[in-house]
């Protein structure tokens, strides 16, 4: 994909944001005169009107980050292209390799990086002038230079249209289907990526089965020294594993801590990491056997003490299934085995806070659209219905009401949360809703945006997740949650009165099987989705061969 114009890379929006600078500068310096009484000759509050300046300071400034990021991305990529530009079109191919890497090592010695930082810099730097709506952000500065990476990266494996979708989708308000919530220029790095990557899977030529199938075949454990007697241990797997590893772990450590546990979050959960693959036995986990240090092989192993748990039920009413298990009466998954063990190489599915959304066709086998796992992301419909039969045990449906007909919004009746309305609020906010925090839901307590005692009530549009941090934070600082809707979370107000808007989940409506066409729609009006199973007809009501499922479908189908 080679570079194109784009536009807006002049050099005016810089002079106009080093003017701005200019101008608090001169405020500033004006402050510091009447620093020495707290209020200057005119009312204003000097330390407050200082605060104020960092701040405004500090937006201007990674605008103006930005845009040199913009200047220079164009000028690595048209140095490449004007080198190109001067070798012979007839050149030998050895030739043409030369010059380019010469130039790559002239580009990496006058931005002092190495070899391979300067190829990168290279790749990422035509990438995103190859993406005219990403560099005109960064040109302006409403998007930073690690943003308009993630942009690259993303789009690195696609072909032109299908970047220039994704591109159009997140960057694009006149686009015909613009990504909800959140501008992607307001987005944390990590908030944007979790997004992108969202979209991309769901959007790639190459369906999400294929591709999890090949990157499944190079899982493996790595084990890397370092410095002061430390390594690094990490593990590539399926996501589903990993992040039931992950939640199990965090478990246990929230539940060590106390007034009397000297460790930090980080150093019990690396603790109770290694005393699970260090240990055998299946006790309990105690203080005692986390301790760092101490002789781990003769410590137990046992199951995590789990945050809350719910009993299963059974509703199949929405158009997406949720899967979800937290019953610490199953046995924990197993990460190794002895050579007599005949289960010793299999890994069962994840049994722990697992919270998975299935497209209901997905679950059915009809489509290959992807699931959303809870904490990480979108993963293929095969192991979403793995997770289904072999280890999340609680069906529920997506929709606010729960399924035994308690009311979500139960007014001031209650202080507490209903156990469907606290899966109801995992799926509305998917992780904390604080700006940037990317704490899964597994993880987070639940808030009462408007305090009980101020006259708040208990119902889903005045709830919200919060990390345990920023629940402290909020109670403690003058950070204002905006209003919440049963469909979207709280955006946030700063003390100083700047507005972070809310980054509800960018969902689409699910994919239709071919031969099943939503009710009332016609053939003409949609184009079916790309499907490699076979074609199937809804089942004629009154057949005597009619499954549950199959009921379920043709209510669905009728309408």
């Amino acid at each position: 994909m080679g570079t194109s114009a784009g536009t807006g890379t002049g050099m005016e929006a810089i002079y106009a944001t080093v003017a701005a600078l200019a101008a608090l500068a001169a405020e500033d310096a004006a402050l510091s005169s009447a620093s020495a009484t707290a209020v200057a000759a005119d009312g204003v509050d000097v330390l407050a009107r200082a605060y104020e300046i960092r701040l405004e300071r500090m937006g201007l400034e990674k605008k103006l980050e930005a845009q040199a990021a913009a200047r220079k991305a164009r000028s690595v990529a048209e140095a490449m292209d004007l080198q190109h530009a001067m070798t012979p079109p007839d050149a030998p191919l050895h030739e043409r390799t030369y010059t380019e890497m010469s130039t790559v090592a002239e580009i990496g010695g006058i931005l002092s990086l190495s070899s391979g930082g300067a190829s990168a810099l290279v790749a990422q730097a035509r990438q995103v002038c190859a993406l005219p709506p990403v560099m005109d952000a960064l040109a302006a500065g409403s998007l930073s230079w690690q943003q308009a990476r993630i942009f690259a990266d993303e789009t690195e494996a696609l072909d032109h249209p299908a970047a220039a979708a994704l591109v159009e989708h997140f960057l694009d308000p006149d686009a015909p289907h613009p990504a909800r919530g959140c501008p992607a220029p307001k987005l944390a790095p990590a908030r944007l990526r979790a997004r992108l990557r969202g979209w991309r899977e769901r959007h790639h030529p190459e369906s999400i089965e294929q591709r999890h199938r090949k990157s499944a075949a190079d899982r493996r454990v790595e084990f890397t020294p370092d410095r002061d007697g430390m390594a690094w241990i990490a593990a590539y797997l399926p996501a589903d594993q990993a992040l039931a590893i992950s939640n199990r772990i965090t478990a246990t450590a929230r539940s060590l801590q106390g007034p009397n546990e000297s460790r930090s979050l980080t150093q019990l959960k690396s603790d109770d990491f290694a005393r699970r693959l260090l240990t055998n036995g299946t006790a309990t986990a105690t203080t005692d056997s986390l301790r760092g240090g101490g002789d781990l092989q003769q410590g137990p192993l046992g199951l995590a003490t789990l945050v809350g748990s719910d009993e299963p039920t059974a509703d199949f009413s929405s158009f997406h299934t949720v899967a979800h298990s937290d019953r610490p009466d199953h046995a924990e998954p197993v990460l190794s085995g002895t050579a007599t063990d005949p289960d010793a190489g299999k890994v069962p599915a994840p049994r722990a806070e697992v919270l998975v959304t299935v497209p209901l066709f997905a679950f059915l086998g009809l489509t290959d659209e992807p699931a959303e796992l809870d904490g990480y992301g979108p993963i293929p419909a095969s192991m979403a219905r793995k997770l289904l039969a072999g280890g999340a045990e609680s069906f529920r449906r997506v929709l606010l009401d729960p399924s035994d007909g308690t009311p979500l919004e139960i007014g001031r009746t209650s202080y507490r949360l209903t156990k469907a309305m606290k899966k109801a609020l995992q799926l509305r906010d998917g992780r904390c809703v604080f700006p940037g925090c990317n704490n899964n839901s597994f993880d987070n307590d639940t808030d009462h945006l408007q305090a009980w005692q101020h006259g708040g009530t208990t119902g889903i549009s005045n709830i919200a997740q919060l990390c345990p941090s920023h629940h402290r934070l909020k109670h403690n600082r003058d950070w204002k949650p905006t209003g919440a809707t049963k469909d979207e979370p709280p955006g946030w107000t700063s003390p100083t009165g700047r507005h972070y808007p809310a980054e509800q989940p960018d969902r689409e409506p699910p994919q239709w099987p071919l031969g099943v066409l939503p009710p009332g729609i016609s053939g003409a009006a949609i184009v079916p989705p790309k499907f490699s199973g076979p074609e199937i007809s809804p089942p004629e009501a009154g057949s005597s061969h009619v499954s549950p499922l199959e009921g379920l479908l043709l209510q669905l189908v009728s309408g």
